[in-house]
């Protein structure tokens, strides 16, 4: 068990502790998209007004634009061997970083209370204990599994990528039978404010996996190409993503009385009653499972490092490991159980409020590891408040503040309608915003601060970088 049980936590993994090659970042990112949650996600673009034809278009748009971003954050895990977000140490300070830390465990507890939300159906339904208990025993093994660490992440990820690529094939397949597909696409009314909230949903999504998508590239060997690694986990993050969506897409569309509020019964009652019924509420299980034991994995990682830059701390025993992840565990299943019973609306202003926050982080990290480090960090000084990256970096603290105020004229949600949505015509383009805005300004605040560039002997320039090779 001791080689099964992950060690590192936000410390470097070592050459010999790397293994592994880039298309094993493909199969985890398809099954962490291949779940019921990423089914409504595409549902909600219909479920809010548009017409399947221009959701499928404007879902797909927004998988691609946010998936380049997120897959650009993943090819620089076999670069350092570092988790995601102690890279923003380099930006922010070794303190600063923890502003958008704390930002970041907020959003693994909503994801982790959403997917607890709708695999706890499937459990109650499953074991016959009913909802709450669904919730509860999921996330108990959700907190199991994600203690484990790195290697059980990934071969869930493989198991569950089949069994949930098979569910899903049989699934659109008896809903093309329930409901003709030329029917449900003739509808080709274009309206711009449904389109972009389509296209925000799912740029949202893929934006979301930004803050540890290196967490599971860290291991991979450090000669791996990044060009390899971006294109691996691109493909299979919008594959997996965009058919789920799809398929959440179509059963809207066919049936939007029906789907709306019983959406995990409404997917197993396509797939039948009896055994399969049964199969089909353990394979949405499985699925969310894959995917909560991510979010619950990252969230301990950001709790470690946002904690360990006020306390010098690298290493971590095993009890404090389950502590920390015992800690988001309560936290998740708490909020799953208070907002179970008000799950759509409150899910999608959950997506939207997130992406306020992660489109800055995003452009500020990727332009200092892209353009202004060229993808050279000083890996001590990440952990040395006195060191060249300091404690606190107030300029892009506030380029960062300045990123997520900058996009408020523009957002739209439950509780907050910018003045500017309006004359848009309800378009929701906060997300653009911010990740442009954010981009220009730390270009302009960050290009001329040598001291904080290592030497090139520090970390030198890793080969086929996408950044510089069109990838």
């Amino acid at each position: 068990m001791a080689g099964v049980v992950e060690r590192r936590s936000i410390d470097v993994v070592p050459d010999d502790e790397r293994h592994g090659r880039a298309v094993s970042q493909f199969t985890l990112w398809l099954t962490a998209n291949l779940q019921i949650t990423a089914v409504v996600t595409g549902a909600l673009a219909v479920v809010f007004g548009a017409n399947a034809f221009w959701s499928l278009i404007g879902l797909l748009l927004g998988n691609l634009l946010g998936g380049a971003v997120m897959a650009l954050h993943s090819a620089q895990g076999p670069r350092l061997g570092l988790p995601q977000m102690i890279t923003s140490r380099a930006q922010f300070g070794v303190r600063g970083a923890a502003v958008p830390l704390a930002l970041v465990i907020v959003m693994y507890i909503g994801f982790f209370a959403s997917g607890s939300v709708l695999a706890g159906q499937a459990v109650g339904a499953l074991t016959h204990l009913g909802e709450t208990p669904g919730i509860v025993l999921f996330a108990a093994v959700t907190a199991v599994a994600a203690a484990v660490g790195y290697r059980l992440v990934h071969a869930l990820g493989r198991i569950a990528g089949l069994v949930c690529a098979l569910a899903f094939v049989y699934l659109g397949i008896r809903l093309l039978h329930r409901a003709d597909l030329g029917t449900l696409l003739a509808d080709h009314r274009f309206g711009l404010p449904v389109f972009l909230l389509a296209v925000s949903l799912s740029a949202s999504w893929q934006l979301a996996f930004g803050p540890y998508v290196a967490d599971y590239s860290r291991y991979l060997p450090r000669h791996t190409s990044a060009r390899a690694t971006f294109w691996w986990t691109l493909s299979g993050s919008v594959l997996g993503a965009q058919w789920s969506m799809t398929f959440g897409a179509l059963a809207a569309a066919a049936a939007p009385a029906a789907f709306v509020g019983h959406e995990v019964g409404y997917v197993v009652g396509l797939g039948g009653a009896g055994l399969t019924a049964s199969l089909l509420y353990f394979v949405i299980a499985l699925g969310k499972l894959t995917i909560n034991v991510l979010n619950t994995y990252g969230g301990f990682m950001s709790l470690v490092t946002g904690v360990s830059g006020f306390r010098g701390q690298r290493t971590l025993s095993p009890r404090g490991r389950a502590a920390y992840i015992a800690g988001i565990m309560v936290a998740g299943s708490a909020v799953a159980l208070l907002g179970k019973d008000s799950f759509l609306t409150a899910f999608k202003d959950f997506l939207l409020f997130l992406l306020t926050f992660f489109t800055p982080w995003s452009a500020i990290n990727l332009v200092d590891y892209y353009l202004i480090s060229k993808e050279r960090y000083d890996i001590p000084a990440l952990s040395d408040p006195g060191g060249r990256y300091g404690a606190w970096n107030l300029r892009a603290l506030a380029v960062y503040a300045f990123g997520v105020l900058a996009q408020l004229p523009f957002l739209t949600t439950h509780f907050f309608t910018g003045p500017l949505v309006a004359p848009l015509g309800g378009a929701d383009v906060s997300w653009l915003v911010g990740l442009g805005v954010p981009a220009a300004a730390y270009w302009a605040v960050a290009r001329g601060d040598t001291a904080r560039l290592p030497e090139p002997a520090t970390a030198p320039p890793a080969e086929h970088s996408p950044a510089r090779s069109g990838g």
